[in-house]
C-alpha cells in the first residue's frame, strides 16, 4: 500500500487496542526530526478517534491523514517541532 506522504519510519500496531496505539505512537514520534512523517497501521478501529484526538492535543505533531483500508487502520502522523 503505497501513500502520498514519504514516511521516515512505520509504526506496526496490528492487534494491539486501546491505548496502546496511541502509547507507541507517542514514543515513535518522540524519536523522530522536525519535519519526519511516522505511518502507523492499526487493526483496532478506535484508533481511528484515539490518535485523532492525541494529535489534536499534543504540541509538535500533526494528523495528516487516516485511511480504513479494510480491517486496517492506517496513520500518517508528522511531527512538526
Amino acid at each position: 500500500m503505497s501513500s502520498q506522504y514519504d514516511t521516515t519510519e512505520t509504526l506496526d500496531v496490528k492487534g494491539q487496542s486501546c491505548p496502546m496505539p496511541v502509547v507507541k505512537t507517542k514514543q515513535a514520534v518522540d524519536d523522530l526530526e522536525a519535519g519526519d512523517v511516522l505511518e502507523v497501521v492499526a487493526t483496532d478501529s478506535g484508533s481511528m478517534s484515539d490518535i485523532e484526538g492525541w494529535a489534536e492535543g499534543t504540541d509538535g505533531v500533526e494528523l495528516l491523514d487516516q485511511v480504513e483500508d479494510g480491517d486496517r487502520y492506517v496513520h500518517y502522523v508528522e511531527k512538526t517541532a
